[in-house]
Formats: structure tokens, C-alpha cells, sequence
């Protein structure tokens, strides 16, 4: 006996005034008597459903059991399509589909032309528009991992080009700032762990299971820890790079120096990463101060233009 069919069994008798066992079996597949088991067990359950025999019968749920529909505003409804739409993008399963059908039938038809206005007025996607071809793969193979509590194992490039190979257990899949995590318990650090998918390679899931341990979610917000670390530095701008230093700082940081430049107060870190993000904008960026970066970005400068001499 299947939980799903039953849950659907259920919506299906909020969604019409009486149904027929026939349609019932007709429309999930499977034979009269499995429906009349199911309908014995949501009874069981506490939910009342009456059966009236003859032309026109069927069964029912009991009139004062009923879900009015209207229960659900236009903005509620809005609001779980949008999200169960945008997720079934780039994750795929029965189980979002099977959700997505669910929540329609919820919508009168008086109404369904509003709220797919409504609906259609976001549109969130979160699949990527270049880079690891792996990352939905990955994806699913990590998902049915963490249905079936089964190890995984993969290659892992971590800071600064380091290799090593992980087994870990799985607890969640994250999605932060357009890149997908693995957050699970690594077997060779002994600790929990972050690990970007891109940077994944052969991940496999194995034929062990693991029995889920306590754990606390990974820690994804670091306005704290940036406030502390980060400082602002002075570049110079040319206007034709105005839309890409917008990514990482607001409007009001850039100051109109003459026609053609602004001077921003850009947000750095003295780490590779914040180094590498400044010279992506290339001879078309200028580090101002203070002074110490500066050289740095001209030693880093150096090293790239000696590269290309050889």
C-alpha cells in the first residue's frame, strides 16, 4: 500500500463531490480491490468517507470534513507554485511533480487564470549558464543518497589545488549563492564538512548505509565574520565595467571622477579570491590605495605578464 496513493486519494475526494471506485482504479492503475483497501485505511486513518451505491455512486468525504478551497488565498497559492516550480527546475523527482499537481488542484477555476499570472511574474531558475556539466548529475545521485542514508565517496580539489579522496556521510544539499554544497560528515577528517560540487569529481554512492548522526546546519551566514574581515579599498574605474563592479557593490560607492571614470569604494579581503576578483576587471580597474595593496596587485601584475614572456 502505497502512502503517496493514498494522500492522492484523499485530495482527489476534496477536489470532487463523489467518485466513483471504478475512476479511482482507473486513474491510479491499480485494481478495484486495491481501492477498496485504500479507502478501508483512510477511514482508519479518522478521515469519514461515505459510499453510496447505485447510478451516479461512489464515494465521498463527509460534507462537514471538507476543505474549502477558498481557504487558500490567490497569494498563498502564488507563493507554493513559484517555489515548488523553481526547485523542480533544477531538481528532478516524482515527488515534486506528484507536489506540484497537488497544490494545482487546490486552484478553483474561476481562479486559475489569475494565479498563473501571478505565478508567471517570477521565474527563478537556478540552473547555471556555463560551467560543470556534472553538477545535476551530482545532484541527483547525492538526493537519492540522502533518501536511502548511503555513504558517498568522490575526488575533492580543495584550497590551493590539493586532491584528496573523501567518503562522507550525507546530511544536506545546500544551495548558496548560485553554487551547489554537499554538507556531510567526512570518514577522513572525522568532522563535518562543506564541499562544492563543482569541485567534485567521480562522486559515486556506495552500497553502505550509516545511521544518521546529531549535527548542527552548517553556518552559511557570515555577515559577523565579514565585518571583521573586510575592508573597503579605492579603485578607479572605467564606465564600460560600471555593470560588472555592481555585482559586488552598491550604486552609492561609485563617485564620478571625470567622463569616462568613478572612484569606488570597492569591499576587499586580502586573500586570493578578493585579488583575483580585481584583476578580472582587468586594464579597465586601477588599485588607488591603500598603498600596500596596491603593490601587491602590481607584483601579482608582474607575475602574470613574466608568464607570458617565457
Amino acid at each position: 500500500m502505497k502512502v503517496d496513493r493514498l494522500i492522492s486519494i484523499v485530495l482527489v475526494l476534496l477536489d470532487k463531490n463523489r467518485i466513483s471506485a471504478q475512476e479511482l482504479a482507473d486513474m491510479f492503475e491499480v485494481s478495484l480491490r486495491t481501492i477498496y483497501r485504500d479507502i478501508d485505511a483512510i477511514e482508519l486513518a479518522g478521515i469519514p468517507i461515505r459510499s453510496t451505491s447505485g447510478v451516479g455512486g461512489g464515494f465521498e468525504i463527509m460534507p462537514n470534513y471538507k476543505i474549502d478551497k477558498k481557504v487558500f488565498s490567490t497569494a498563498d497559492l502564488s507563493a507554493i507554485l513559484i517555489g515548488l516550480s523553481s526547485i523542480s527546475n533544477m531538481i528532478q523527482s516524482d515527488e515534486l511533480r506528484n507536489a506540484l499537481a497537488k497544490v494545482k488542484s487546490f486552484i478553483p477555476t474561476e481562479r486559475a487564470k489569475e494565479i498563473e499570472l501571478k505565478v508567471n511574474q517570477i521565474y527563478i531558475d537556478f540552473s547555471q549558464w556555463i560551467g560543470n556539466s556534472n553538477i545535476q548529475s551530482y545532484i541527483e545521485i547525492i538526493k537519492v543518497a540522502l533518501q536511502e542514508n548511503k555513504l558517498l565517496s568522490f575526488d575533492y580539489i580543495a584550497h590551493r589545488g590539493n586532491k584528496t579522496t573523501r567518503v562522507v556521510e550525507p546530511y544536506q544539499l545546500v544551495l548558496k549563492s548560485t553554487h551547489w554544497y554537499l554538507y556531510g560528515y567526512c570518514l577522513k577528517r572525522n568532522d563535518f564538512r562543506l564541499f562544492r560540487l563543482s569541485r567534485m569529481s567521480t562522486l559515486q554512492k556506495q552500497k553502505e548505509t550509516f545511521i544518521p548522526r546529531d549535527y548542527q546546519k552548517p553556518k552559511l551566514e557570515f555577515a559577523d565574520v565579514l565585518a571583521t574581515l573586510q575592508t573597503n579599498i579605492k579603485i578607479r574605474i572605467h564606465k564600460s565595467i560600471v555593470d560588472r563592479v555592481l555585482d559586488y557593490c552598491p550604486y552609492e560607492n561609485f563617485i564620478p571622477d571625470d567622463k569616462e571614470h568613478y572612484i569606488v569604494s570597492f569591499p576587499f579581503i586580502e586573500n586570493d579570491y578578493y585579488y583575483d576578483i580585481v584583476l578580472s576587471f582587468g586594464d579597465k580597474c586601477e588599485c588607488l590605495e591603500p598603498l600596500h595593496v596596491r603593490e601587491k596587485m602590481k607584483q601579482r601584475i608582474y607575475d602574470i605578464a613574466s608568464l607570458y614572456k617565457k
